[in-house]
């Protein structure tokens, strides 16, 4: 048996998707802990691909339980359409739980985002998550357990509705929200999800102690933690593997392996600091070759080299035991590849990550680097088929990192994938 976490060890869209699906055929039960429907993760099966939001990859494989844990906050219109696309697609349901305690986005959340991003411009997805975050903070939200008590909650729904109403006739200038049609909207999607909601930590804990082997997948990113990324461009919960405890209800003793998913170089979505960003002709032939648009919003996302300096602190913040280094391939065409070893900042030398915005703003990379391998990585399933200097640039990564490279991702299929380390 054994419990694993998978952590994105950058600033998201490193790939968790894909090996999430690979380690599912050996795991019982898949929790996602943190995050919303801001986040994407995308499977290739075959010829098939899945864009998943919600549900945790796990579900594209049989006689699997997975669980949406508490840690999520769940909008219940989307979770449903992304129910409908799968099972258009003959995936089943069956093996689907909710978190009666997680807590479910609500319109208003909605409405609250689209006015304070006009102006504050952190780039979020617009999907409400942050607002239903902090009306989780100030104790005034809606759980997925008061969808079932319709009584609960109506009458949350009226505390909360009055001042945001006021705030948007007065401050936003914006329409007000119709109490009645929110309640019959969502009073249908309770009768939709019902049977999914669970006492989802006994479910883990019991399953934990069965000596099932459980898969605990992360959304987002180390850097996009809401205590440990580059505040205030971050996402409103816990990314890193700590938030695996709260937001699945189970005891950090409990796990027994945490897993970085890295991706061969650096990219990141919406605004902030990005000392490796390359706003160049190499910069955007890694967007076109690595496809690096957002899965949810289709942003393209900045793309930059391997950053050092950001990964350590990563292995830092979640106890790192592995790494599991994704899109290698993209980087077949490269004559020579980079990697930031260190920062300048106003002739200091930095080789840990700043903790503050305005210094990390204006520090610039030092950068190593090795020979490309001007070859093709795509597909292979062991590690003597890499090009000499493929395998030499995953030896140097983690010589720096101090963590072995237990899985390398060759291609965006299931079987295009190295595995060096078994996590199961």
């Amino acid at each position: 048996m054994s419990t694993v976490v998978i952590v994105g060890a950058q600033w998201g869209d490193e790939g968790k998707g894909k090996i999430v699906d690979v380690l599912t055929q050996k795991a019982d039960t898949i929790v996602r802990y943190q995050g919303g429907n801001n986040a994407g993760h995308t499977v290739v099966i075959g010829n098939d691909k899945y864009v998943l939001h919600l549900i945790p990859s796990g579900v594209l494989h049989g006689n699997k339980k997975c669980v949406i844990g508490n840690g999520v906050v769940i909008d219940p219109g989307a979770l449903l359409a992304e129910i409908d696309k799968l099972t258009a697609r003959n995936i089943t349901m069956d093996g689907l739980f909710i978190a009666q305690n997680a807590h479910i986005i609500m319109p208003y959340h909605l409405a609250i985002e689209r006015e304070q991003e006009k102006s504050k411009k952190i780039g979020t997805t617009l999907r409400g998550i942050g607002p239903c975050y902090t009306d989780k903070a100030a104790r005034q939200g809606v759980r997925a357990v008061d969808l079932l008590k319709p009584e609960v909650f109506l009458q949350k729904l009226r505390k909360n509705l009055e001042p945001i109403n006021f705030l948007m006739e007065k401050y936003y200038d914006a329409q007000k929200l119709d109490e009645t049609i929110i309640y019959e909207n969502y009073m249908k999607f309770a009768d939709r999800l019902g049977g999914f909601i669970a006492d989802t930590e006994a479910i883990v804990n019991k399953d934990i102690d069965a000596g099932k082997n459980i898969l605990l997948e992360g959304a987002q990113g180390t850097l996009l933690d809401i205590d440990h990324g580059t505040y205030p461009f971050v996402t409103s919960s816990n990314t890193v593997a700590g938030g695996a405890c709260t937001g699945a209800g189970i005891g950090p003793t409990r796990i027994d392996k945490v897993l970085g998913i890295v991706k061969a170089y650096t990219t990141r979505v919406g605004s902030g600091p990005f000392p490796t960003e390359l706003n160049d002709a190499v910069g955007e032939d890694i967007r076109k070759r690595g496809g690096e648009y957002g899965a949810t919003t289709g942003r393209p996302r900045r793309c930059g080299w391997l950053d050092i300096i950001g990964l350590n602190y990563a292995v830092w913040a979640n106890g790192l035991t592995g790494i599991g280094l994704t899109k290698l391939d993209i980087l077949d065409t490269m004559d020579t590849i980079k990697y930031s070893v260190a920062y300048k900042y106003k002739g200091e030398l930095l080789k840990e990550f700043p903790k503050d915005l305005d210094t990390l703003e204006l520090c610039t990379p030092v950068y190593e680097e090795v020979a490309g391998w001007k070859a093709s990585t795509c597909g292979a399933t062991r590690f003597d088929q890499l090009p000499k200097n493929a395998q030499a640039y995953i030896r140097k990564i983690e010589q720096l990192l101090q963590v072995p490279i237990d899985i390398v991702s060759t291609g965006q299929k299931r079987d295009e994938i190295i595995i060096l380390n078994e996590q199961f």
